[in-house]
């Protein structure tokens, strides 16, 4: 909150985004704090945080970004204008001839996938560093659904599915299966990765340790990080290491702010605002997880307890329970924090519920700046 003046909370256009510019410095500077020491690559992660008003500040740190199909890598080589690593379970015809005019890295998913497309790439005649997915046998992810590494999983070559193959053209190996956590959790994984694929890491350039990195996050171990890629660096000397967190870059950067219509009462006492977890805070439903909100507490520890709900028309559209020192009213502000990541990257307009403002910060909240506003033209050309 200390991004985020009153007066600025009070006169922006709610529902919105505010994103602090001030922050993402802040988490870019401990990222390229770990660059400086270790060598490594950072770059950043699309699919968490696409906002290029903001891509020339991360862009003075970070190395470039990661793209997960074509539009991002396009997003990425005309607004960040630096690296472009594309990767996806699998790619059209189509969709490649997008991917190799935009990206500078392009991992495959699967030995057949390469085999399609190495061609095209070859024929291209632009500078491509090509790379393959591993699956690491080895994740400490609690949710299932962001598990990649289940049995079953559609992400990345096992080790025996590469076994005895010509990797002749191949440059770097990727691993992801990290979700929010920690180094030690890296370790283990990367451990796992090793005693899998560490014949092939000598032939490679390049390794990409992937996303899920909690590395600006209090209490994160720095120091372990950078003696794992030291350790990592030595035992294979010259190939580079790549990480691509996107909730490390804008951890605590933002912040939902949306106003209260109506206090309805059914059991229990529920605030309706002018936003919905289904639409604008999709993780909240998906996850699922309870979002902070600024100057509450759990259901029942304060004088005044409320469910909030959003407008759209599906049942479940809670934000979570929360109590208040005093109670809420109509056009009351609410404001919901650590929400740069994941959220108007996965907005929908279902139920024709309109999407949320986006502003940006600076100046340690004095100022904000409108960066977009939609509009019913937006909703009416997705569909038709």
């Amino acid at each position: 909150m200390d991004d985020y003046s009153e007066d600025i909370l009070c006169s922006v256009r709610t529902p919105c985004y505010i994103v602090s510019e001030d922050a993402v410095l802040r988490n870019c500077a401990v990222l390229d704090g770990v660059q400086q020491r270790t060598g490594a690559k950072i770059l950043l992660a699309q699919k968490a945080f696409s906002l290029p008003a903001v891509y020339p500040l991360i862009a003075r740190h970070l190395h470039g970004v990661c793209a997960s199909g074509p539009i991002e890598a396009r997003m990425g080589r005309e607004d960040f204008g630096k690296e472009v690593h594309t990767y996806a379970p699998a790619f059209t015809e189509e969709q490649m001839g997008r991917v190799i005019e935009y990206s500078d890295h392009i991992v495959f998913n699967s030995v057949a996938q390469w085999h399609k497309h190495r061609g095209r790439i070859a024929e291209s005649g632009r500078s491509i560093s090509i790379g393959l997915r591993c699956n690491p046998g080895h994740a400490e992810v609690e949710i299932d659904l962001y598990n990649p590494c289940l049995p079953g999983s559609r992400f990345g070559v096992a080790a025996q599915d590469i076994d005895g193959v010509d990797l002749s053209g191949i440059e770097g190996l990727h691993f992801h299966a990290l979700c929010e956590q920690g180094a030690d959790v890296l370790e283990r994984v990367l451990e796992s990765f090793v005693e899998r694929f560490g014949k092939y890491i000598p032939l490679m350039k390049w390794v990409n340790f992937g996303g899920g990195h909690h590395i600006t996050k209090p209490g994160y171990d720095l120091d372990l990080l950078c003696r794992i890629i030291a350790r990592f660096q030595s035992r294979f000397p010259g190939v580079q290491v790549y990480l691509e967190p996107g909730e490390a870059v804008v951890y605590q950067a933002g912040v939902f702010v949306t106003t209260v219509l109506d206090i309805i009462r059914n059991g229990e006492a529920i605030a309706v605002v002018d936003s919905s977890a289904e639409t604008h805070t999709p993780d909240v439903l998906a996850m699922p997880y309870r979002p902070q909100l600024v100057g509450s507490a759990e259901a029942g520890e304060k004088a005044h307890s409320y469910r909030i709900g959003g407008i759209s028309c599906l049942a479940g559209d809670f934000f979570g329970r929360y109590s208040f020192d005093k109670p809420l009213q109509e056009g009351d502000r609410l404001v919901f924090t650590d929400m740069a990541l994941y959220s108007f990257v996965k907005n929908t307009s279902f139920n024709g519920v309109e999407l949320p403002c986006i502003y940006t910060s600076s100046d340690r909240g004095n100022s904000v700046k409108l960066v977009r506003e939609f509009t019913y033209d937006d909703f009416r050309n997705r569909l038709a």
